[in-house]
């Protein structure tokens, strides 16, 4: 694929600025590429915002190490941190696996493309995601602050939470941050010790879905071909760039308690996602 370099920047400040905004940086990367004439659903473009959530991912690590060294080191630590994220992430693979199974064999029967990816650019999903997880935050908002503790979620809220974020992995518009976290809130688990379980598990998810998009963007074009990487590679550059500059100040909305604010914004996006599709027809 040859891109110019501008709108490979243009996409990667997006979703850098949003990826810890609880509002999808992936429906607001799909948004912009459907406006630059591209198509989200290519494997050109989903290996790209892979590649997008792989420097953001780059970014957290960098940001949060601090905190999580200090929660690692003073927990039980296959206790308190190897088995809640190995317990999520085995329950995202479980409920993400069968979502797309179902997706491709029922939703997409018949379809030209028989692939989840084919469901990225159909902005009306994506308004109505983005609708879904905005009623979700503002519920979680809602919350008490839950006491703070050390290591992470328990067996049972590790589930719940792994089981919701592979409910999210098909549909761009429901924010992965924003229903993981939520769920953390709904569930009474600390606003700072949901926001790290979060991003933990996103860590530990990205180098699959790296793998499976390469490996996609490989058979499509038919070999392993170098220049079909390189715009990744200079998106993640510059979404850990602009990640970083972003993280510190939405962190603290969360921490703050201003959690519900982000919810009014989904739905008011997800209105503007479907004016959108309606004058695109």
């Amino acid at each position: 694929m040859r891109m110019p370099i501008v709108p490979i920047v243009f996409l990667a400040v997006i979703q850098g600025l949003a990826e810890l905004l609880p509002v999808s940086s992936s429906a607001h990367v799909i948004v912009a590429e459907r406006l630059l004439g591209l198509d989200p659903s290519s494997p050109e473009m989903t290996f790209l915002l892979v590649m997008l959530h792989t420097g953001t991912m780059f970014a957290v690590i960098l940001y949060f190490w601090p905190r999580w060294r200090a929660r690692f080191l003073v927990s039980d630590f296959w206790r308190d941190v190897a088995k809640p994220l190995i317990t999520a992430t085995m329950a995202t693979a479980v409920s993400g696996f069968a979502l797309k199974h179902w997706i491709e064999r029922s939703w997409l029967r018949g379809a030209p493309k028989q692939e989840v990816e084919a469901l990225f650019s159909n902005l009306p999903l994506i308004a109505l995601a983005l609708a879904a997880v905005g009623v979700l935050i503002i519920v979680a908002g809602k919350r008490p602050e839950a006491p703070a503790r050390r290591g992470f979620p328990g067996f049972a809220h590790s589930l719940w939470i792994g089981l919701i974020q592979g409910a999210c992995l098909p549909f761009r518009g429901f924010s992965r941050s924003g229903a993981t976290i939520s769920a953390g809130l709904i569930l009474d688990e600390p606003r700072a010790l949901a926001e790290d379980f979060s991003f933990a598990l996103a860590v530990v998810l990205t180098p699959a879905v790296i793998a499976r998009e390469a490996r996609r963007l490989a058979l499509a074009s038919g070999a392993w071909q170098f220049d079909a990487f390189v715009p990744g590679a200079l998106g993640m550059v510059f979404s850990f760039i602009s990640g970083l500059a972003a993280l510190r100040w939405l962190s603290n909305w969360l921490e703050r308690g201003r959690w519900s604010y982000f919810g009014y914004y989904c739905l008011a996006a997800s209105a503007g996602v479907l004016m959108l599709s309606r004058a695109l027809r």
